[in-house]
């Protein structure tokens, strides 16, 4: 067997560093955005994970897949998310990534009485099919066109409080509480979730298009 020894200029052995602290500092979660199409969840995403946002954004086809990471008391967290179209015709592939999904954003568009209608039916869907322990926000975009807003921040909250869920309004035009929205969901996470994936990489894939009928949440 090799050993080493110390060499008579006073080289000493010394012991690896304990790295387990790192090891278990680092947790990866997939999260899914759901809502209705036109509400901003591609606009969100693109907003946190690369700090942009266009006035024109063309429509997810099927799902579009970005990591980005994040530091929550002194724990690293690893988002993989999956930004799902909002067309009616893809709603029978969303449960490919929500079933498997940590966490989940349900979007509306603070302007629109239909879209909270609709996220309100992701709500239910997502209580009757998704994870038990799945941690839900209701984010109410487009905080940005206030004076034509036609479902208060009032309602948001109270539908959201009813149903187990935290509420932020949020704008991804100005970035207002889209940080603050990924943050406070990894924040609820649960802290002893075992990392899926290893490295912390920032990386970002959101504009191809992945084909759903391969493609499941976080495998």
């Amino acid at each position: 067997m090799c050993r080493l020894r110390d060499h008579a200029q006073g080289f000493r052995r010394r012991p690896f560093p304990d790295l387990s602290f790192f090891i278990s500092s680092f947790r990866s979660f997939c999260q899914v955005l759901l809502g209705d199409m036109g509400a901003g969840k591609s606009s969100l995403a693109l907003r946190f994970v690369k700090g942009q946002f266009f006035d024109y954004q063309e429509s997810t086809i099927g799902a579009a897949f970005l990591t980005q990471t994040l530091a929550v008391n002194e724990t690293t967290v690893k988002f993989e998310i999956w930004d799902t179209a909002g067309q009616e015709r893809y709603h029978s592939l969303a449960p490919m990534y929500y079933r498997g999904a940590a966490a989940a954003i349900i979007v509306y568009d603070i302007t629109n009485a239909d879209s909270f209608g609709r996220a309100k039916k992701w709500v239910q869907e997502l209580q009757r099919q998704g994870n038990p322990n799945l941690v839900m926000a209701l984010a109410g975009n487009k905080a940005d066109l206030a004076s034509k807003k036609k479902i208060e921040a009032e309602e948001g909250q109270a539908y959201a409080e009813e149903n187990g869920l935290f509420f932020m309004e949020t704008s991804a035009k100005t970035a207002q509480n889209v940080n603050e929205l990924f943050y406070e969901i990894a924040r609820k996470l649960p802290k002893a979730q075992p990392a899926q994936a290893a490295g912390m990489t920032l990386t970002d894939r959101s504009a191809s298009r992945l084909t759903p009928a391969k493609t499941t949440c976080c495998t």
